[in-house]
């Protein structure tokens, strides 16, 4: 194989590549939005950076400002757990989907936003 067929051939691969993380990333955030909107707010804005996650915080928790914790090294990953945890609790989904949520986010995120999951609201958590 000559220079050009390789080069060809590592372009087509890398643009598949790049196809495919694209439409990974577009199924995110239908995802999200469809959480979002479930919760009662507006879809777009899990679509902006630190205020997405200040309502994913509200969401969960009925304070967004625990999402501050995401900044704190070490703490942000037990806060992450806990996060995932109280999200499946307020959709009304236990233990075996929090480990779903945090091993396979995407796909549970995606089942959670599309299912037939209702919102609970933050009210009867335990923080």
């Amino acid at each position: 194989m000559d220079y050009e067929a390789s080069n060809l051939l590592g372009q087509v691969f890398a643009g598949t590549v790049g196809t495919m993380y694209l439409v990974f990333i577009l199924f995110v955030i239908a995802a999200q939005w469809k959480v979002f909107v479930k919760a009662g707010l507006a879809g777009w804005k899990c679509l902006i950076p630190l205020y997405g996650q200040y309502c994913l915080s509200k969401i969960v928790f009925g304070n967004g400002w625990y999402f501050i914790a995401l900044f704190i090294p070490i703490l942000n990953l037990i806060f992450w757990i806990v996060l995932m945890y109280n999200l499946a609790k307020v959709f009304g989904k236990g233990v075996g989907f929090f480990l779903g949520l945090v091993f396979l986010a995407p796909i549970f995120l995606l089942i959670l936003g599309f299912g037939d999951a209702v919102y609970r609201g933050p009210a009867n958590l335990d923080l």
